[in-house]
């Protein structure tokens, strides 16, 4: 699946569209490896527009960030703020609660393994 995540980041005034590829279907089929690459995506987005000569691969972490999903003309979109910016991915045909409860297991369980690793 291809969807647009708009991003602008911190002390600009205008938006860049970066168009994401995920290969998980469309967003009704969606598991939580799906969610995963979503966010992973959309937060690469945000590096890509902040430095595009940095490599295209490099390791997301999911943390640190603030998240939301809003409903928008019958479909939802991922609004995501880092420090260096801001991202709205989508929008996606996919159930809002359902979207936001997968969301939150795929957070949690990445910081339940990172959590014996990591001091703070």
């Amino acid at each position: 699946m291809i969807f647009p995540v708009e991003v602008v980041l911190k002390g600009r005034d205008f938006a860049i569209t970066e168009n994401v590829v995920i290969d998980h279907g469309e967003p009704k089929t969606w598991n939580d490896t799906s969610v995963h690459a979503v966010l992973v995506e959309t937060l690469r987005a945000i590096d890509r527009v902040q430095n595009p000569d940095a490599p295209k691969d490099r390791i997301v972490v999911l943390h640190g960030f603030s998240w939301i999903v809003e409903p928008l003309d019958g479909q939802v979109v991922l609004a995501i703020e880092i420090p260096m910016g801001a991202a709205v991915a989508g929008p996606f045909d996919i159930d809002q609660k359902h979207f936001s409860d997968m969301i939150e297991r795929v957070i949690k369980a990445e910081r339940a393994f990172l959590a014996p690793s990591t001091v703070h």
